[in-house]
């Protein structure tokens, strides 16, 4: 174990380093390995902040990522709110009204945009989740400023014809029509169902068939103009570029856009009082398992442990039951990045009651048995190369940066936390498993044979 440890923390080292810009070469990696305490886990974090630049344009907020000599930009205007701004009537509408808003603006109609970014390279998406959506921006360097002008062409200007409107409609309803083919797709639907029913987040940003096929482009041209008002609005970028001439072309875009007086509602934390599963029959060749227990939000200081100890079980419930017994291809344990948040257990076997009984014990070991220091050490430094390798691209450093901006305290929780996780101590793994993972909400697709409630709720003998 020690071994791994070292092993581990000389390449966390590194990639931390390569995140921030400041990679050695492969003829220097021995002495930077050699001589670690050259750059401290505090210097990291404070040469990432540094990077940062935070300013307003009319009540507009901007994060700015200077990544000098990057040759892409990144962009992304977020939209507060998610699910609380939308109803079971209009569910959908922001999915749909900024997926609309990048097929065609008032100056660049579908043709033209089309040639344009295709020319450039440039893609303009949207995307939607629980907490905020986002029109995003990805480009070269080379092409940013002819690109910047369609971004904000689609944010002010879209559209919205009968014709583009319709198109992504269809294509929606579609795609929401055949969620219960996919089983790991239904499982999720009716998961939802169940763990959020009375809260805020029952209401899909996805919408229903339903709900999406009564919208119109009217609909969306009100919405939209609801939606754009500084108060609402978040502007991240991140590449090679200078605060000040950014801070001029958002003033020159967005700065007439009205302030507005939109203030972000406190979701509710979810709250499961008992352990329930609920089984859809299905025929199937195996059952498909996902259960939620509720988890520590962004903000609180229990997330750091909660980390660690999803970790822990995730690694333990793999070795438990796909290498051990062979009872599932593919089993998990996992931690969602939520306002509300959930962490929760996912399986696929044939044998339910069997998996989930050796789930509940690996989680009911944690709660009971400390794990070493050293465990704690290795999955820290295991974390969080993932985590710096997953953050290599300037798309995902400005998800990052928005995700903890609006619903994680600030963005600067998105540098401290490599300070934090590493004063996580065997105490507090016990401690936050024995306060979260609990009450788990289970739903199953499959064979309702297979399944003992007793098991599932932890009542079994």
């Amino acid at each position: 174990m020690k071994q791994i440890k070292r092993f581990l923390s000389a390449w966390l080292l590194i990639t931390v380093l390569a995140f921030t810009g400041s990679a050695p070469s492969y003829a220097q990696q021995g002495k930077t390995q050699a001589q670690p305490a050259q750059e401290s886990v505090r210097s990291v974090v404070a040469k990432q902040a540094a990077l940062v630049s935070e300013f307003e344009v009319n009540g507009l907020k901007v994060l700015l990522k200077r990544r000098e000599g990057s040759s892409t930009v990144a962009a992304g205007l977020f939209i507060r709110g998610g699910s609380t701004n939308i109803n079971a009537q209009n569910a959908g509408i922001e999915t749909l009204m900024l997926s609309a808003a990048t097929e065609a603006t008032t100056n660049f109609p579908r043709a033209k945009m089309r040639t344009e970014l295709s020319r450039m390279g440039t893609v303009i998406g949207s995307s939607s989740n629980n907490d905020y959506s986002v029109l995003s921006l990805g480009t070269t360097r080379m092409q940013f400023d002819r690109s910047w002008q369609i971004f904000t062409d689609v944010v002010l200007r879209p559209a919205f014809t009968n014709e583009d409107v319709s198109l992504v409609q269809k294509r929606m309803i579609v795609s929401l029509s055949d969620d219960t083919d996919s089983p790991d797709v239904y499982l999720q639907k009716l998961q939802e169902r169940v763990a959020y029913a009375g809260h805020p987040y029952v209401n899909s940003t996805s919408g229903t068939p339903e709900s999406i096929g009564k919208l119109t482009p009217d609909d969306l041209r009100r919405y939209h103009t609801k939606l754009m008002e500084t108060s609402r609005l978040l502007l991240v970028m991140v590449g090679d570029l200078n605060p000040n001439e950014v801070r001029d072309l958002v003033a020159a875009s967005f700065g007439k856009l009205p302030r507005g007086t939109y203030k972000a509602e406190n979701v509710p934390a979810l709250a499961f009082d008992k352990s329930t599963v609920e089984v859809t029959p299905r025929e199937l060749p195996t059952n498909y398992i996902q259960g939620l227990f509720t988890a520590p939000s962004l903000t609180s200081p229990d997330i750091y442990a909660m980390r660690v100890a999803s970790s822990l079980l995730r690694d333990r419930v793999f070795e438990e039951v796909r290498v051990k017994r062979n009872l599932s291809y593919a089993p998990d344990a996992f931690l969602r990045t939520q306002a509300a948040n959930v962490g929760g257990l996912y399986v696929t076997a044939v044998d339910a009651n069997q998996s989930i009984r050796v789930m509940l014990n690996e989680i009911a070991r944690l709660q009971s048995q400390p794990v070493s220091a050293d465990d704690i050490h290795a999955v820290i430094a295991q974390y969080l190369t993932t985590y710096y390798l997953g953050q290599e691209t300037n798309a995902a450093q400005a998800g990052e940066l928005a995700q903890y901006e609006l619903i994680g305290g600030g963005w600067r929780n998105s540098v401290d936390f490599l300070e934090k996780l590493s004063a996580v101590t065997p105490g507090d793994i016990q401690r936050v498993t024995q306060k979260y993972m609990r009450h788990i909400r289970f739903v199953v697709l499959g064979n309702p044979r297979s399944v003992d409630p007793n098991i599932f709720t932890g009542e079994a003998g």
